[in-house]
């Protein structure tokens, strides 16, 4: 073999490692129903981590979200009706921004009235964690800690079967 060769297989080698590696990390980080989901979400305008163990006992909606995103704009004021409805010592709705940290904190001073946890995916770890590779993306995680649901890519039509899942596991807490 050439030392031409050699590089090309090398080269080769090492993309379909490491191909492999992010498609089997890619799919460790796919939640599904029942799992326990990464703690990491996010970080607040005032930069401070925020994980799930701050809403124990709770339902929580993670969405991840961006202004240029109209079903996610579309859903934050509808979330933060149902939190609102609920109280927030029962239900916690937490939107994590994937934009760029300067967008991020525009938005965040702008949607300051709203109650629901504005957070921040820095470095994209929040995203990575939770498998995110679109969005909308949200994960309904119930009071046991629980993932119930994960949804991936869905349209406006699906908020009102999306909001129905928060209720029943509101109800759920209830027996």
């Amino acid at each position: 073999m050439t030392a031409k060769t050699l590089v090309a297989a090398a080269s080769l080698a090492m993309t379909l490692h490491f191909g492999v590696t992010n498609a089997l990390a890619a799919e460790a980080a796919r939640l599904v129903p029942g799992d326990t989901p990464p703690p990491s979400l996010g970080t607040n305008l005032d930069g401070d981590d925020v994980g799930t163990g701050r809403y124990a006992g709770k339902v929580l909606v993670v969405t991840f979200w961006a202004s240029w995103c109209a079903p996610c704009r579309k859903e934050l004021p509808m979330l933060e009706g149902i939190q609102q409805a609920a109280g927030k010592d029962k239900v916690q709705v937490v939107a994590i921004n994937i934009e760029d940290r300067d967008v991020y904190r525009k938005l965040a001073r702008r949607l300051n009235s709203l109650t629901l946890s504005l957070n921040h995916d820095t470095g994209k770890k929040s995203s990575e964690a939770y498998g995110v590779h679109g969005i909308p993306h949200l994960v309904l995680i119930g009071r046991d800690g629980k993932v119930i649901a994960v949804h991936r890519g869905y349209s406006e039509e699906s908020i009102d079967s999306i909001i129905a899942e928060i209720n029943r596991a509101l109800a759920a807490g209830n027996t």
